[in-house]
């Protein structure tokens, strides 16, 4: 049976890993790209990561924000939309300064992340990640409120469509907490050419997963014209519970929502939702 994944492309080499494990569960999966991201704010960030004295710590819940501290290190003080250019201006100088200095500093103290996707880029940026096992923000949130609540903020990296959850948990139990957009989603520019190929070479898939409320936005228009009175048989899945609630808010049946952000959850709840359900 085949399956559509409509997420980010893994930017690694190599086969996705959800493509991978719905393979061993003997599903075909294609992964049609619906997002691209595009980096805000860089040298702004780069002064906040420049400044850890000021911060009791740090908080992902994306991959994409541990990729804006990469290209933060990376940048050379022309980012779009920065009318300043920061103190620094020369990239060896500042990965030279997060190697360093930065990066211990950062590590003595806390590093919280969501997933183990985002907690391996942690980890190759030098720094040790805490919370991975949570699979969403309110977990993390639940998990940081369990932890000796900082005396200085947090410095949370977001994209311009974070949810509120965590920042309003942490605010409920008075922890101090300083968000900055580093990133915005933005569509593929090959959602719909991709998304008619697909239908044409494949047909209708049995089941369509869907990443992220955005790309939900993105995709689910072509989805549905393409699919037309079909559409009624298709097996909806999320990869978590804030898309199984954009997936129920467009008036779709959620077959399956991932007990974790992770391919094998993913594969495991699709291969159960595609089972013939016996009379």
């Amino acid at each position: 049976m085949k399956v559509l994944l409509l997420k980010d492309a893994k930017e690694e080499g190599g086969q996705d890993p959800y493509v991978r494990e719905l393979g061993l569960h003997g599903l075909e999966a294609t992964l049609i790209p619906v997002l691209s991201f595009e980096f805000l704010s860089l040298p702004t960030f780069w002064e906040k990561l420049s400044r850890p004295e000021g911060y009791g710590g740090l908080i992902f819940t994306s991959p994409r924000a541990v990729e804006a501290v990469e290209l933060s290190l990376e940048q050379d003080g022309k980012s779009e939309g920065e009318g300043r250019i920061p103190p620094v201006g020369d990239t060896g100088f500042q990965k030279s300064v997060w190697k360093k200095s930065l990066r211990e500093t950062w590590n003595a103290k806390p590093v919280y992340v969501v997933g183990n996707a985002t907690a391996s880029l942690v980890k190759k940026l030098g720094l040790e990640a805490e919370g991975e096992s949570s699979g969403n923000a309110e977990k993390l949130a639940e998990w940081i409120c369990s932890r000796e609540p900082p005396a200085l903020p947090l410095l949370f990296p977001c994209g311009a469509l974070k949810g509120e959850v965590l920042p309003q948990m942490l605010k409920d139990k008075g922890i101090p907490m300083e968000s900055i957009i580093v990133y915005r989603k933005i569509p593929h520019p090959g959602i719909q050419v991709n998304l008619d190929s697909y239908y044409s070479k494949q047909g209708i898939p049995a089941s369509i997963a869907f990443f992220s409320p955005s790309g939900l936005t993105h995709s689910l228009k072509h989805v549905r014209e393409l699919s037309g009175s079909s559409i009624e048989q298709i097996k909806f899945a999320a990869i978590g519970p804030t898309t199984a609630r954009a997936l129920a808010a467009q008036g779709l049946p959620v077959s399956c929502t991932a007990e974790s952000p992770t391919p094998q959850a993913l594969a495991a709840g699709i291969r159960t939702a595609l089972q013939p359900h016996s009379s």
